[in-house]
């Protein structure tokens, strides 16, 4: 059978420090199943990364048998729209990956670009069930669910007799993921657990690393700035932690939420986008509402009273992700490819 070859466009940015998208540990795993991947573009700067982008798809468009486009809801959104349309006026397959926590924002407020975009594609893959549900609201038929995968071996499950304040939180450093509300979570937990702290791991996005270190400082708070980490760093970094907590306010299925669940993590994140989908609150994880540090904090000092049950949630959510293996879900994979 012919080699299908693939051009995979995105942000793949973890060289200059940014955190590690999924055009960065897809296309690996499809290459594995002897798929010709071409990927673009690693251009730190937006515009250069748009020309890149753009003169790799007339580089390759006559070579390749279908386009891939991870898809966000920010300003990343027209990336997605611009090679779309290219390949509609060059006849090339194309899927876009539907990652932006805010997209469904993006169909009601630009319905006509988004028919364009989504409706020609050969099928829109949906990681999340959240999003799957949104475009089916909208209307679009050209859909397939396919989670985040990761290859579930890598992850080490770590079983916990007993949960420590010691907080874990993943991410890039920018408001939409609300990490100063992790710092003010760690805050009022300080009043119940004086022993608490607080490991923020990630890089610098829109400015509010800086904030974050400058609340912590001027209010003496126990936390610790890792910076970026790569995966096999931030995974043993994990083993001296008990709870992951995810506080953002925009979401659809992030990839360090499901890694914290297959490594044993006690997951607890705001029910915000797809969150709900993947977690169920006091099953394989808790859910609060978003900006309530209140109310988080008392779901972290729940996990932690409550042994028992924050070990079976824990077990449960590891039992969950093992779904998202890659031997699961490439098949899937090989059904919109083919």
């Amino acid at each position: 059978m012919k080699t299908r070859k693939l051009l995979y466009v995105g942000n793949a940015l973890s060289a200059s420090g940014k955190t590690l998208a999924t055009i960065e540990t897809l296309s690996p795993l499809l290459e594995q199943e002897s798929y010709d991947v071409i990927i673009t573009s690693q251009k730190p700067n937006k515009l250069l990364r748009l020309l890149d982008m753009i003169a790799t798809f007339y580089k390759v468009r006559d070579t390749v048998d279908v386009v891939l486009i991870d898809t966000y809801s920010t300003l990343n959104f027209w990336y997605a729209v611009i090679i779309g349309r290219l390949c509609s006026k060059s006849n090339l397959p194309y899927i876009p990956i539907l990652h932006g926590g805010n997209l469904p924002e993006r169909l009601e407020k630009k319905p006509g670009i988004c028919k364009k975009l989504f409706g020609d594609a050969s099928c829109n893959v949906a990681p999340s069930g959240y999003l799957y549900s949104a475009f089916a609201k909208a209307g679009f038929s050209n859909l397939i669910h396919i989670p985040n995968t990761l290859e579930i071996e890598k992850y080490p499950f770590t079983e916990r007799e007993n949960f420590k304040p010691k907080l874990l939180w993943v991410r890039s450093f920018a408001k939409i993921y609300n990490p100063l509300m992790a710092i003010k979570v760690l805050e009022q937990l300080l009043t119940h657990h004086p022993d608490a702290t607080l490991t923020m791991v990630g890089p610098e996005k829109d400015g509010s690393l800086q904030s974050c270190k400058e609340y912590a400082r001027t209010n003496n708070l126990p936390v610790t700035f890792t910076g970026k980490l790569s995966k096999k760093e931030w995974i043993k970094e994990s083993t001296k932690h008990d709870i992951f907590i995810n506080t953002t306010n925009f979401d659809n299925m992030p990839l360090s939420v499901v890694e914290a669940m297959a490594l044993g993590l006690l997951v607890v994140s705001t029910s915000v986008g797809g969150m709900p989908y993947l977690i169920s609150d006091k099953e394989d994880g808790y859910l609060s509402p978003p900006s309530d540090v209140k109310l988080f904090t008392e779901k972290v000092v729940n996990a932690i009273s409550n042994t028992n049950d924050s070990i079976k949630i824990t077990q449960k959510a590891r039992d969950k992700v093992a779904a998202y293996d890659w031997e699961s879900v490439k098949s899937k994979w090989r059904q919109v490819l083919y």
